[in-house]
């Protein structure tokens, strides 16, 4: 993924799209940082969407406080960077899919109350691969539980 990153940040300076280049720099920073603190051949494709969803989180965070704070502009800029780290990840699961994800998971740990939410909530992030979106998966497994 690191390559796929670099070969894009020359496409980008190339263009001179700053916006796609700035995000780029900070991806592949963090991915390097990242691979960097592992031991030698241990980090793999999984680590590598760990980091980019990281990334992705902290964008999305960050834009909400600037938004809070009506710093309208700054939450643009770091919404600017989503679509870019977006290319790199997997697409996330439909509603749908989540759903029955979700109704899978539910059936097979023999959840009946919000005790079970947490052996609901580990079973659906290890068969979702990174694809399922926490808050919306744990607001469904809530509202199954609870209903």
């Amino acid at each position: 993924m690191i390559e796929r990153i670099q070969t894009e940040l020359r496409g980008s300076l190339r263009a001179g799209d700053r916006t796609r280049t700035n995000a780029l720099r900070l991806l592949l920073s963090a991915l390097q940082k990242a691979q960097k603190d592992r031991p030698a051949g241990e980090f793999g494709e999984a680590d590598e969407q760990a980091v980019l969803r990281r990334e992705r989180k902290q964008r999305l965070e960050a834009a909400e406080t600037y938004r809070a704070a009506g710093q309208e502009e700054r939450a643009a800029a770091e919404e600017a960077d989503l679509p870019v780290i977006d290319e790199f990840l997997p697409a996330p699961l439909t509603e749908a899919e989540l759903e029955l994800l979700v109704d899978a998971a539910v059936a097979d740990a023999g959840a009946t109350t919000m005790r079970d939410m947490g052996a609901v909530m580990k079973l659906v992030g290890e068969r979702s691969g990174g694809r399922a979106d926490g808050r919306s998966a744990s607001a469904l497994v809530r509202a199954r539980l609870q209903g």
